[in-house]
């Protein structure tokens, strides 16, 4: 028997990204927070895709229904905000 993978995962502190509108912003900073190991092959080769090779890296990209596809598919693995305009 394993152990409850939500103990510990509770509270508005841990769920899942916000991706925001093409409209609300171009460009997205994208930080992973959370590690793939343990979860799906699909879901840590779309890390990769995205640019995060490592736990807490940040990358900035544009805000395209593409990217946003795959926002959705590891939101939980995110956190997603608008990237600053220089």
């Amino acid at each position: 028997m394993g152990r409850n993978p939500v103990v510990g995962r509770q509270g508005p502190k841990h769920h899942a990204a916000t991706i925001p509108d093409e409209s609300k912003a171009k460009r997205l900073a994208v930080k992973q927070i959370r590690s793939g190991i343990g979860h799906a092959d699909t879901m840590r080769r779309t890390l990769a895709s995205l640019g995060l090779r490592h736990h807490q890296q940040t990358v900035e990209l544009a805000n395209t229904a593409s990217i946003r596809g795959m926002l959705f598919k590891v939101r939980h693995l995110v956190e997603v905000t608008p990237a600053q305009e220089a």
